[in-house]
């Protein structure tokens, strides 16, 4: 497909190119331990899935503590904060936003009362049919605080608690509400709560802490850090409740075909977490290897952009026999800033984050390997770095196929017309961004890196496994583009009015 006028890099030259998940989620129950504490070292080994803001809620037997606030984990907590948390069980959320702007407020865990019941939730992904949900919810009286479609949930699960008198019904009922991708957390002063949409779409797996503790985590780095040993995922579509009863579990919704995220295991996710007993860097460096495979080149060097293009770039250059060395140093040290950069700033664009290493690729032809190739800003100016540190070739390499699609489901680029491939084949790509080729992973060797199962891969194909309503996709999609959804006969799924619900009965 050629270019699109309304493709315009102009507005996000300088910015972060990059794709970002929205959030991670962490909880644990564990009685007589220092779960604040507990749970600040599971935000910190989740901090790459969000650095707009962190919060920490703690349930102490009689009610519900919840401290938040914009920027990293180490800026948001104190040694004072984490003293005055005390409590049996905590959930904790770091975040980067992509549905309902950001602010204070919009920070999480979100908090509500339910009577003389408070409840926090922490929420990873994207909920895609809360417009008229938050609609129906503001004509009865209920107020918000943000836009948020996590805010939705827990009003949600508030309102259908006070209807049924059980939390664990709420939380069922408000789960046959919403649709899309989600992983959630809920804490109340005595119990929490894990639960899972249906499909899977995002990650949340369980761990023991010990012979009396429980944690939950969006991934099993999480786990690592605090001591906790792993257990199994939380399944698509269960409510799990931990409390001084021990763990119950039901099935809130029936599972749908299985569709997690296969972006987490090429960029997301951390090297050392697991997904089905294969750890994702050992994914990473096979890509590495596969593309290698699918598209060798003539070359002196190859590089990884840091970090999660290292293990690709390892696995290329074990499968083509080219030395592999350090091409890119990164600054560990530049964090998200909520300060307007001026437009100098902005020029300075991946400068402030990388520099080429002009020792390792003057008079070399380089092969850059990277994870993904999203508004091509990016690669842009590192294939312009490492060129004028002089690098005589540079031909690129990406791990996965082309991104085309937006993301619904817990990704920043719900916008087709941002994302280059969308706009311009790969050859178009390869002149815009100044590289000598360029070549990406095809799906299915990118599926022969993965564990077996089923998987969402709507950025790559177009097919979506959650309907997306007109009204929340409106605008999203460039002319041309037709995407797909499960069992599609042209009808969006009717959900009923709030107030019309019928409650069932708790389950023991």
């Amino acid at each position: 497909m050629g270019y699109d006028e309304r493709f315009d890099l102009r507005a996000t030259v300088g910015e972060d190119d990059s794709l970002h998940d929205e959030c991670g989620v962490f909880g644990v129950w564990a009685p007589g331990r220092d779960v604040a504490r507990i749970t600040y070292f599971g935000l910190h080994a989740l901090q790459h899935r969000g650095q707009e803001s962190a919060g920490i809620a703690v349930g102490n037997g009689r009610s519900v503590l919840v401290r938040k606030d914009r920027g990293l984990v180490s800026q948001v907590f104190t040694d004072a904060d984490l003293s005055a948390l005390n409590g049996k069980a905590a959930i904790g959320h770091v975040r980067y936003g992509t549905a309902g702007g950001g602010g204070f407020d919009a920070a999480q865990p979100h908090f509500s009362l339910i009577d003389d019941v408070t409840i926090a939730l922490a929420h990873n992904g994207t909920l895609v049919n809360t417009t008229g949900v938050r609609r129906e919810l503001v004509q009865m009286g209920v107020p918000f605080r943000s836009e948020t479609d996590s805010e939705v949930a827990c009003e949600l699960i508030g309102y259908f608690t006070k209807k049924s008198g059980h939390l664990r019904v709420g939380i069922r009922h408000a789960m046959q509400m919403i649709e899309g991708g989600y992983a959630m957390v809920l804490l109340r002063e005595n119990a929490l709560y894990a639960f899972r949409d249906p499909n899977g779409i995002r990650p949340l797996v369980i761990g023991a802490l010990g012979t009396e503790g429980w944690v939950v985590a969006s991934e099993t780095c999480a786990l690592d850090i605090v001591g906790a040993t792993f257990v199994r995922d939380v399944r698509p579509g269960e409510i799990v409740r931990i409390s001084d009863g021990g763990i119950l579990s039901e099935q809130g919704l029936e599972p749908r075909p299985e569709a997690q995220c296969i972006f987490e295991d090429v960029y997301f996710s951390r090297p050392d977490t697991v997904i089905r007993g294969r750890s994702i860097y050992s994914m990473r460096y096979e890509m590495g290897r596969q593309l290698a495979r699918e598209a060798p080149v003539d070359a002196d060097l190859v590089i990884g952009v840091p970090d999660s293009g290292m293990p690709p770039a390892e696995g290329y250059a074990a499968q083509t026999g080219i030395p592999f060395g350090e091409g890119l140093i990164k600054n560990r040290y530049v964090a998200r800033t909520f300060i307007q950069p001026t437009q100098e700033m902005r020029e300075m664009g991946v400068r402030m984050k990388l520099n080429a290493l002009s020792d390792n690729v003057a008079g070399r032809r380089v092969v850059m390997v990277d994870d993904s190739i999203v508004r091509g800003t990016t690669s842009k100016q590192i294939v312009r770095m490492l060129k004028e540190a002089g690098a005589t070739e540079v031909h690129v390499r990406i791990n996965c196929p082309e991104v085309k699609w937006p993301c619904f489901y817990g990704i920043d680029t719900d916008v087709q017309r941002q994302l280059i491939s969308a706009n311009k084949s790969v050859e178009e790509v390869r002149d815009y961004i100044g590289a000598d080729s360029l070549a990406f992973l095809s799906l299915e060797g990118l599926r022969r890196c993965v564990p077996e199962c089923g998987y969402c891969d709507a950025c790559y194909t177009g097919r979506y496994p959650v309907r997306i309503p007109e009204a929340f996709s409106a605008g999203k999609f460039l002319d041309g583009f037709a995407p797909t959804f499960p069992y599609d006969d042209g009808e969006e799924a009717s959900v009923p009015p709030v107030e019309d619900v019928r409650m069932d009965a708790p389950r023991d």
